[in-house]
């Protein structure tokens, strides 16, 4: 089984902030925004990996031992070939289940979140994320946003 780490998630204050530092200072671009029943943020891309700025709309989604307040890295995400594989080999590995998936609106590239034994917690996804190139092209090989038109309610940040 090929896996690929393509995807980091950080908890931050202010999405669209942070995201003008990040693609002023390292040059990312911007591939969408999402607005979901857990998080509004910003997707960003180097060319292969896919990085999400999110604030947080609840406790609850960020992870009730974190909170909604968190700021820091929140998640990261490993691109795989086939689900079912990777969460029974996470699992042997000492991977702990920790949420599948929800329904949300907007741009979301969501699949089953598991924590490591250290509590990290990590995405698996076979489908990849917006930004995303799964073989490091560098390119836009990534699945394309589902509305990438959609801008998120930034009211309240």
């Amino acid at each position: 089984m090929t896996s690929k780490l393509r995807h980091i998630a950080l908890s931050v204050p202010d999405p669209w902030a942070a995201a003008e530092f990040y693609q002023k200072a390292f040059g990312f671009r911007k591939v969408g925004e999402t607005d979901s029943s857990l998080a509004r943020g910003v997707y960003l891309t180097d060319g292969t990996m896919s990085i999400a700025l999110l604030n947080y709309k609840s406790d609850e989604a960020a992870g009730e031992e974190r909170g909604k307040d968190f700021v820091g890295l929140h998640h990261i995400g490993v691109w795989v070939d086939d689900i079912a594989e990777a969460r029974k080999t996470v699992e042997e590995a000492g991977g702990r289940y920790y949420m599948g998936e929800v329904p949300v609106k907007g741009n979301i590239f969501y699949e089953v979140k598991y924590r490591d034994p250290h509590d990290i917690i990590i995405d698996l996804t076979d489908h990849g994320w917006g930004g995303a190139s799964k073989e490091g092209s560098g390119g836009d090989a990534g699945p394309a946003l589902r509305n990438p038109d959609l801008k998120a309610d930034r009211e309240g940040l």
